[in-house]
């Protein structure tokens, strides 16, 4: 076979050329039927239609307790000229859901009647006396009030609810056909890949992909079987891709597709099949390998009997065909996940029989200006939250190996190619992740992240409110409530000229709005180095040294100006210290650079020192501020926040972690500007 690689073509392309290739085999259609108890058919999608076998009620039913009767013997009946009826005559006692008397055609509440002569049993009584008329059919539920015995009660393609079991049983029938669930094989591939229950040596990577790829797979509606790891073996890859084809829909093949010389995927899919596509201009997610693979023995078999599934008749067979559909699937988590929304969800919506799903879109402001491939759709992850009268998204990291990115993202955002980015203030459609009634009950900081702001989301969740944060960096955070993008920022900034933290600058970047000031905590920055400290590094004119490698923070961030400050202090130019271009954007990232290796020293807080066993030495101690705009500071979805910054559990968390002080905490430093 003619050897045929394509890279980066455009995603509709790839799209196309990937259902025609389906449909041509007979695989862009819904699965074949299988009958299900209905115990186990919830979530499932209905093959065909559901006609009622038998009425609901299937007689007349009384609705109350009480005495069935004749509406036309009590129709003269009044307050001041009661109707007497013989009970078992012109009576009779019935409990809701009995059966009417084939003669009754009305029931009289209980509470509605006098008895007389009363028997044993108060409710069985000789007489009763009626001093109101009722109208035919009176608290009686007809037969087939609810369902008509041949009525429709629900159509194909409908996704089963709780409710819609119990419409299934009450028309008379116990089990229902659906659409098979599609089996999907993951195969994690890669000798560097080790379980998640392993303690992963440098070089090894936890393989945690699969579980997330068949955990969207079964949320979906399939059913996903994982396999062991295949490590990075031509004919071994091969074998693994047969056996998933003699018995799955659907294989995917994770960590095996990228532009490495150790790509083993598409020369499998060449060799036992069609490959189709490799590469996709989308970001994050460009090596996305398409292709067919040819079953085993598929000629001499038209069905083939799947593995166990959850309980059913068991009379079915599944028909597989001829080709089994083949996804590599890039090996970065995030490209990972959005292979699977992107390719692996639409294929198992049509092969249950419903649409592919739509997420609820919202339309927001972008907070910063994001750069983007022309030639490149981007997917990018951001939080969202609703500002005053607008909707604002801020981008997170856009990493495609960042999956705790996914974690936090509200929604994605699709950059189309042929743009070239975002501009701050520029008006995005946000495909939702999470239901829009979570975005409206969240407030969102912008500005300088801190460890304790991780903490307060926790207790706002457990409070029932919800915060969302991104980090842009002190001055960034008042750039961003200066525009209305932010309910509140983290700010710790030291004014060179005067020594005071934040102050200052919020009177620079957000003249003439009312903000209140509240101090978050003090904490501890300082020197983060190896636990040995082998450049024997002291203070901060160490890192003119030529043989010391620092990492920074961003430009706009409090520590970034804090530095600026005591290096001009000691005599040190910027230009003096190796790596003082080299930027991470928080103070983890920072302590992950110097413990990795990448840098000898960087500038950070004591607590993420700790975190990764590094070494401190103390420098300073600075404040960090929560900046409120009045108008949110009144808004009652801030209450639970304010609440939080005075709870004594929350504090004993917060000064539990090394270097903070909470003595100040929820104190008002200043009330500023005029609104």
């Amino acid at each position: 076979m003619e050897k045929v690689y394509l890279h980066d073509i455009p995603f509709q392309e790839a799209w196309s050329r990937w259902v025609e290739s389906l449909f041509e085999v007979n695989l862009w259609n819904a699965l074949e039927a299988e009958e299900v108890d209905l115990e186990h058919a919830l979530g499932r999608v209905t093959a065909e239609p559901v006609w009622a076998r038998i009425s609901s009620p299937h007689y007349h039913a009384a609705a109350m307790d009480g005495f069935a009767l004749r509406a036309l013997d009590v129709r003269e009946a009044r307050d001041k000229a009661p109707v007497k009826l013989r009970v078992g005559e012109q009576a009779q006692y019935v409990d809701t859901g009995d059966a009417m008397p084939p003669w009754a055609d009305a029931v009289v509440p209980i509470e509605h009647v006098e008895f007389m002569g009363a028997r044993q049993d108060p409710r069985r009584p000789e007489q009763i006396v009626v001093r109101s008329s009722v109208a035919p059919w009176a608290h009686v539920r007809p037969m087939g009030e609810d369902l008509v015995a041949t009525e429709l009660v629900l159509p194909a393609g409908q996704t089963l609810r709780p409710v819609d079991l119990g419409a299934i049983a009450a028309s008379g029938h116990s089990t229902v056909r659906v659409h098979r669930r599609p089996l999907v094989a993951i195969l994690p591939t890669g000798s560097e890949l080790v379980p998640v229950s392993s303690e992963p040596e440098p070089g090894e990577i936890l393989e945690y992909n699969s579980l997330v790829l068949a955990a969207q797979v079964e949320s979906w509606g399939g059913v996903a079987v994982r396999s062991p790891i295949v490590p990075d073996d031509l004919q071994r890859l091969k074998e693994a891709i047969l056996e998933s084809a003699r018995q799955h829909d659907l294989i995917l093949v994770n960590a095996g597709s990228s532009a490495g010389s150790e790509d083993f995927t598409a020369q499998a899919v060449e060799e036992l099949g069609k490959l189709l596509v490799h590469g996709i201009a989308v970001r994050p997610g460009h090596p996305v390998i398409l292709g067919m693979v040819r079953r085993p023995d598929a000629a001499a078999r038209a069905t083939s009997r799947g593995p166990q599934r959850e309980p059913s008749s068991g009379n079915e067979l599944i028909s597989l065909g001829a080709w089994a559909p083949l996804i590599g699937v890039p090996g970065y988590p995030v490209s990972a996940a959005l292979t699977g929304e992107i390719f692996v969800e639409p294929m198992i919506a049509k092969w249950l029989g419903r649409p592919a799903h739509a997420p609820a879109t919202v339309r927001a402001t972008i907070t910063r200006k994001v750069h983007s491939s022309a030639g490149d759709d981007e997917y990018l992850r951001v939080t969202v939250g609703r500002v005053g009268d607008r909707m604002v998204a801020a981008p997170l990291s856009r990493g495609a190996g960042v999956i705790t990115s996914l974690v936090r993202a509200d929604g994605i955002v699709l950059i189309p190619s042929g743009a070239q980015g975002l501009q701050a203030g520029e008006e995005v459609t946000v495909r939702l992740y999470r239901p829009p009634a979570d975005i409206e009950r969240s407030l969102v900081i912008l500005g300088s992240h801190d460890l304790s702001i991780d903490l307060l989301a926790q207790e706002l969740a457990q409070r029932g409110s919800r915060l969302v944060s991104a980090n842009l960096g002190s001055l960034g955070g008042l750039i961003a409530l200066q525009r209305g993008e932010a309910h509140l920022a983290g700010c710790h900034l030291l004014d060179p000229d005067s020594g005071e933290h934040n102050l200052p600058y919020i009177r620079k970047y957000l003249p003439g709005v009312a903000v209140v000031v509240l101090t978050l905590v003090e904490r501890e920055q300082g020197l983060i180095f190896l636990p040995e400290n082998p450049k024997g590094i002291r203070t901060l004119a160490d890192l003119a040294r030529p043989d010391v490698v620092f990492v920074n923070r961003q430009r706009g961030s409090g520590t970034r100006v804090l530095l600026d400050y005591h290096l001009q202090r000691v005599g040190v130019a910027a230009e003096q210290v190796n790596g003082y271009a080299q930027e991470e954007y928080s103070h983890l990232t920072l302590a992950a650079a110097v413990a990795s290796g990448r840098a000898d020293v960087g500038l950070g807080i004591r607590a993420a020192a700790s975190a990764l066993d590094l070494g401190f030495i103390g420098l300073f101690k600075e404040r960090f501020d929560l900046v409120i705009p009045e108008y949110h500071h009144q808004d009652p979805r801030m209450a639970p926040l304010l609440a939080a910054l005075h709870d004594v559990t929350f504090r004993q968390a917060v000064s539990a972690l090394p270097g903070y002080d909470v003595r100040w905490m929820g104190t008002e430093v200043a009330r500023i500007g005029d609104g």
